[in-house]
């Protein structure tokens, strides 16, 4: 099953919100240190397709997950600074965490669906 594409995809999708999903808590505990710069991964689209068929971490600040082909760039959020030089706004990590969320969900819902065509298509029911 890992050969056909949209199920690859759909793991890669998951583990791209997993990961996003630490990088925000993280962001949200350093919400009040002092020179903290807000951090994020690349959108999914760029870090799946990338302009290549075959990604693989190339630097150390590329995030790698249990789906095989799949890195992810992370980076800096640039917004207000704070009094303290903090980058962290809650309310932009709280819509982060809305959107991983949403993705999550989307990547679990492609691979329910995968699953119900393949078993329709050997002629299985459920």
């Amino acid at each position: 099953m890992e050969r056909l594409e949209t199920i690859r995809m759909a793991r890669a999708m998951t583990a791209h919100a997993a990961e996003r999903t630490k990088i925000i808590a993280g962001n949200v505990a350093n919400a009040d240190t002092p020179g903290f710069r807000a951090r994020d991964l690349e959108p999914f689209a760029r870090a799946y397709r990338g302009g290549a068929d075959a990604l693989r971490a190339t630097r150390a600040g590329h995030v790698t997950s249990g789906a095989e082909g799949f890195s992810a760039r992370i980076t800096e959020d640039e917004g207000e600074r704070a009094p303290n030089g903090n980058y962290v706004s809650l309310e932009e990590e709280m819509v982060k965490t809305a959107e991983a969320k949403r993705a999550h969900e989307l990547s679990i819902a492609v691979y329910r669906s995968s699953l119900s065509m393949l078993r329709t298509a050997i002629g299985r029911k459920g």
